[in-house]
């Protein structure tokens, strides 16, 4: 799964500023700017990439694709799951189930872990990549690498946190962490009494109506599961989460995650079915998992998962699995979001991914854009 940060050559080319164009232009924009990209790099024929873009502007939605790629396939996000677990945990909060000051081992099974004797990892300091927690455990031994997430259960999971325990070093900083979010998400699933994907659906996905978001696939909808491929365009097995899906499980599409930038980027508009609890605290949580709460990357803040860059306005994520990458943002101050999904992980030059959905926030804002050209 893809850290958060920007994936990317460290000097990177420019093309030349332009006025800042809209939603309902923005295709034949792309469409020059992916030339040579189309035509021999990262989305040229002989890959079998595809990328499918959906973006909004005030109020007008595109959804548009390129290579491989068709509007309703899916494809792995990978980390920006995470954006989902931290809206799981404001949900959660907003319904008087959880406080954000938890220590995480009061909602782990009995007996998991010890009480430490000084301060101990909240579900705030695992939903601001501040608990100190390693990127990943030290017990995470794949018995399949091409799929190696599939076998790391509840089980391992808790054995490792028995062993490294949940005292919070002093003075935590940001550090990324696979860890962190996959065990928030099963706390939170431990507290609920539902599996992470019941979880997800029930507090998320229902109410928003995403019915191409999720983690377990249909027969429908593994028909329009895209391949993937890793970094030098070969195939790539799809990764299966257990213990960890809530760092990075889920599945979607472009029109589905643009329906979540949305919401996101207008919690006022929400219309939630009727009848459900989750549906009643979903605009007030959306608000509450927007607030800023620490310092995260350079020059950036972080809220509920989603980081902030305040010189762009932009909340952004990304992802990473062995054969997919995505990259989303949304911008209250511009009201504008994108989605760049792209059948292919990271590559010798970063994330593919990252670049176009960088390319596409400077185009909306009328700024010099980062190449697409390889």
């Amino acid at each position: 799964m893809a850290p958060a940060q920007q994936n990317r050559d460290p000097t990177p080319a420019y093309d030349a500023a332009i006025p800042a164009v809209s939603a309902a232009d923005l295709k034949p924009v792309l469409d020059r700017d992916l030339a040579k990209a189309l035509a021999s790099g990262e989305l040229a024929p002989s890959t079998g990439a595809g990328v499918s873009i959906g973006v909004v502007e005030h109020g007008v939605r595109r959804i548009f694709c390129y290579g491989v790629a068709k509007p309703d396939s899916i494809f792995e996000i990978g980390s920006m799951t995470k954006t989902f677990t931290g809206l799981i945990l404001a949900q959660m909060a907003e319904q008087g189930r959880v406080e954000l000051d938890d220590p995480v081992r009061d909602l782990l099974p009995a007996n998991t872990v010890a009480k430490p004797a000084g301060p101990e990892i909240t579900l705030l300091d695992l939903a601001t990549q501040h608990s100190g927690l390693p990127r990943m455990p030290d017990n995470f031994k794949p018995g399949d690498e091409a799929n190696p997430y599939a076998d790391y259960h509840a089980a391992n999971l808790y054995a490792f946190v028995a062993k490294h325990g949940v005292a919070v070093p002093a003075g935590a900083a940001f550090l990324y962490s696979n860890l962190g979010f996959g065990l928030l998400g099963q706390a939170l699933s431990v507290r609920a009494g539902q599996p992470y994907p019941e979880l997800l659906k029930s507090e998320v996905t229902s109410p928003l109506g995403l019915g191409d978001t999720t983690i377990a696939l249909s027969a429908s909808q593994s028909s329009r599961f895209i391949a993937g491929h890793d970094g030098s365009h070969h195939p790539a097995h799809a990764w299966d989460l257990d213990a960890m899906a809530g760092a990075g499980a889920i599945r979607s599409t472009a029109g589905d995650m643009l329906t979540y930038l949305e919401a996101n980027l207008h919690p006022e508009n929400i219309k939630p079915p009727a009848g459900g609890a989750a549906g009643s605290t979903l605009q007030a949580a959306l608000n509450f998992s927007h607030q800023l709460r620490a310092d995260s990357l350079p020059g950036m803040r972080i809220a509920l998962a989603w980081l902030y860059q305040p010189d762009t306005g932009n909340y952004w994520h990304n992802g990473a699995t062995g054969g997919y990458s995505a990259y989303g943002f949304f911008n209250p101050k511009g009201d504008y979001a994108a989605i760049v999904l792209v059948n292919s992980t990271l590559g010798s030059k970063g994330s593919f991914a990252d670049r176009l959905g960088e390319h596409i926030s400077e185009r909306l804002a009328g700024k010099p854009a980062i190449s697409l050209a390889d």
